[in-house]
């Protein structure tokens, strides 16, 4: 007769598990002797053996039991219903592994790979990486928003950074984020942007500009974005309006002309106003 200490290094396991499948019902308890210990026999020591050995295998210890109580079909039926639990969890292991991998990787969380190629391709043109942070939060909330479109809008961006003019207002918006709002080199800068702008919509209409279908206040979250991470953004827009487009996220041809007007209406109404005062 053995003690429990015997039974669990005959088994190859350690005394806590031998008392954990006692508590499960897995394996039968002994009487205890009339010094109070429990006995056990080699039955328990073959019966602790394959308990071991399913648990090693990956059964379920809530299975265990129904698995050393099965016929030779039932328990083959068994053995295969667990196998294909246990590849669906190595199949779900390691999509987990590979989201731990893009977690590694920085750019590729929570984006897909295009975008990611996209932010290299601005790395690598010298754009500061603030203005790289700003793309890459604006992307991940495009791609939660309307993730069926990432490839046609990513594969229109690759179009237009091989446009020299574009990758210039990128890298002079890079040097602008030390500028204050009243640095004339913003209007220089506001001046070539809408020039771009212009001649894209002359050549590729102006749904090539924008045709997302974003919703307003999804929008102005993407504008607040940009402009909290770099403020002549917000300058730059009121300058672009002056020039004929509006908007940052979403570009829409405006008149300039009205917009000054109401600007002039609005200053008059405010200086009257003060007047009262």
């Amino acid at each position: 007769m053995l003690t429990i200490g015997e039974l669990a290094s005959y088994a190859g396991v350690t005394v806590r598990a031998v008392r954990h499948y006692h508590a499960k019902g897995l394996l039968p308890e002994p009487e205890r002797d009339h010094c109070g210990y429990r006995r056990y026999d080699a039955g328990a020591v073959v019966e602790l053996i394959r308990i071991r050995t399913l648990a090693e295998a990956g059964v379920p210890l809530a299975r265990v039991g129904e698995l050393l109580q099965a016929g030779e079909e039932e328990f083959a039926a068994a053995v295969a219903d667990i196998d294909r639990r246990l590849r669906a969890e190595i199949r779900e292991r390691q999509r987990h592994r590979e989201r731990i991998a893009r977690l590694a990787s920085g750019d590729n969380l929570a984006l897909p790979p295009e975008v990611a190629e996209l932010l290299d391709r601005l790395r690598a043109l010298g754009v500061d990486q603030r203005i790289v942070e700003v793309e890459r939060d604006g992307w991940i909330l495009v791609a939660a928003h309307a993730p069926e479109r990432v490839p046609e809008w990513t594969a229109r961006k690759g179009e237009q950074l091989a446009d020299a003019a574009l990758i210039d207002f990128y890298l002079t918006l890079s040097q602008a984020l030390g500028w204050t709002a009243d640095d004339p080199r913003l209007v220089e800068l506001a001046d070539r942007m809408a020039a771009y702008i212009t001649r894209t919509a002359d050549e590729r209409g102006e749904d090539y500009l924008d045709d997302a279908d974003i919703e307003p206040p999804f929008v102005t979250l993407m504008d607040t974005l940009a402009f909290d991470t770099a403020p002549p953004a917000r300058r730059l827009i009121e300058l672009l309006k002056e020039r004929g487009w509006t908007g940052w996220t979403r570009l829409e041809r405006v008149d300039p002309t009205r917009d000054t007007a109401r600007t002039r209406q609005d200053d008059t109404a405010a200086q009257r106003s003060r007047r009262r005062r």
